[in-house]
């Protein structure tokens, strides 16, 4: 089979294979004619002005490959174009612990994420294993079974259920004939496609290379050395000596970038930490939501604080932190942060890249744990997510089960995650069902300011009137003759303040 040539001819050959008209947007469309007819005006394109969520969907949405469409022309000489190829993968897992649903629900999240990568999915095949084979993940048998299947659907690329060895990763190459990734490398190219911040992309581009590093390859001439050895004259003054092959070069070049990226996130990281320390200062309390990927975290928050955050049923949609500042029904300040989402077996690439990002969770008041409802098995997010609560030291932050999408739930499965987790509060981000019991458990769970205070606040020091709504609850309140008289729970600092007024 002979590759197609990446440059179109300008001659007028036929081409070769079925012919299906052009994909083109409307913004860019070229009037094309057929020869001898006239050529018609380009319609103008009718100008909008959508704000920046709605645009950065449109852009993911028109960057989405779709299945079934080709861009092979009739006359390539009349119109230029661009061809976009789906990536065709075959998913491999391999089953060593738990039940076949287990091993089902793993699997059809690595088709979530391939899908949300860009590909076509064409096939599945799960391995039942005590232990995973040191030398091509899936065994001898399996590997041929898979490279038959590769050869049938026509697939060009091998996704593993599991993060591979590089020498799993070069064994199943040679020996499928096709490329092959692990699950790390798929959520890592997710991570490069959705990080937007400054931030974001130095942290993906942290992961990229430290997962890189360990699995530089190189193919003939590649490896050779660089001068070096006994070269003899050939190689002039300068030129004998052990030499360095070009796999330690990418090594020693990959290690000075990691370098300088820790530098860049070390300078972000002390910027994150005043913000933080300021709200500590000003004693506002920090609420923040985690939880599992697509399980509908910027969704409430939209729905808590109208933040306007991109919203997308895709997994890992939004990477970046979002925090807005919102209040109780008694008139509280609070912070409410939106974190990157969580999967099963996060790579530890990202959870130490993102560690300045997750810190915003083992640091808050408050976790606002987030699960959805209408997965058949809510029970693995939650203790997916947990997990990487350890890893950050988030695991003694007080916590609110949040089960979101209650509108499209299984009531029996409801009532599970409900009996398990006492401290749980069932919504609908989406129809606003429970949030008023949401913010309710919210302003019960804040922490509660140590000192109490009884005291006349004259009219002309509104300012601390004003304070003592804003960071402290209020008991009673009644305005008299001298003053406001107010028996309120307030912090140590404000409550120095309103000492002379006792």
């Amino acid at each position: 089979m002979t590759a197609p040539n990446p440059i179109p001819s300008t001659s007028s050959a036929e081409p070769v294979g079925p012919s299906v008209e052009p994909v083109e947007t409307s913004a860019h469309r070229e009037p094309v004619s057929a020869p001898g007819e006239p050529v018609s005006e380009p319609v103008e394109p009718v100008e909008t002005t959508p704000d920046g969520d709605q645009l950065d969907l449109a852009d993911r949405n028109s960057l989405r490959r779709v299945a079934g469409l080709s861009t092979e022309l009739e006359d390539i000489s009349e119109v230029e174009y661009r061809q976009l190829r789906l990536e065709r993968v075959v998913l491999v897992g391999v089953w060593t612990e738990g039940s076949a649903q287990d091993a089902d629900n793993s699997l059809t999240e690595l088709k979530l994420l391939a899908e949300t990568a860009g590909s076509e999915v064409l096939d599945g095949l799960i391995q039942r294993r005590q232990k995973a084979d040191p030398a091509t993940y899936i065994g001898r048998g399996k590997v041929e079974e898979l490279t038959e299947i590769v050869r049938a659907t026509g697939a060009d690329t091998v996704i593993c259920d599991g993060e591979l060895a590089p020498s799993q990763l070069r064994n199943l190459e040679d020996r499928t004939k096709v490329k092959v990734v692990d699950r790390t490398a798929l959520i890592l190219d997710i991570f490069a496609q959705h990080a937007k911040s400054r931030e974001g992309r130095a942290q993906v581009e942290l992961a990229q290379l430290q997962y890189m590093k360990q699995r530089l390859r190189g193919w003939g001439g590649n490896l050779s050395r660089q001068a070096g050895g006994r070269v003899g004259g050939d190689g002039g003054i300068g030129g004998r000596g052990p030499g360095e092959t070009k796999i330690e070069t990418d090594r020693r070049r990959i290690n000075d970038k990691i370098a300088k990226l820790r530098r860049e996130l070390s300078g972000m990281r002390r910027t994150r930490d005043t913000k933080r320390a300021q709200r500590r200062r000003h004693q506002v309390p920090g609420v923040v939501i985690a939880g599992y990927t697509n399980a509908g975290k910027s969704s409430l928050l939209n729905r808590l604080t109208r933040a306007g955050v991109l919203v997308e049923d895709a997994l890992f949609a939004t990477l970046d932190p979002t925090t807005r500042r919102t209040e109780t029904s008694d008139g509280r300040e609070y912070t409410l942060s939106d974190t990157v989402g969580f999967v099963r077996h996060l790579p530890h690439q990202l959870v130490e890249a993102f560690r300045s990002t997750l810190e915003e969770v083992a640091d808050a008041d408050l976790v606002l744990h987030v699960v959805d409802g209408s997965h058949p098995d809510p029970e693995g997010q939650i203790n997916a997510v947990r997990e990487v609560f350890g890893e950050i030291g988030a695991l003694d932050v007080p916590e609110i089960i949040v089960v979101n999408k209650a509108d499209a739930a299984d009531p029996l499965v409801l009532g599970r995650v409900l009996n398990r987790e006492p401290h749980a509060v069932v919504v609908s981000a989406r129809t606003g069902e429970g949030i008023d019991e949401l913010l309710a458990a919210i302003e019960a769970d804040l922490p509660q300011p140590e000192a109490t205070i009884d005291v006349v606040i004259p009219y002309e020091r509104g300012d601390l009137l004003n304070q003592v709504h804003l960071h402290g609850e209020i008991d009673a309140l009644e305005h008299t003759a001298d003053g406001t008289h107010v028996v309120a729970r307030v912090h140590d600092d404000l409550a120095g303040a309103l000492a002379p007024y006792a």
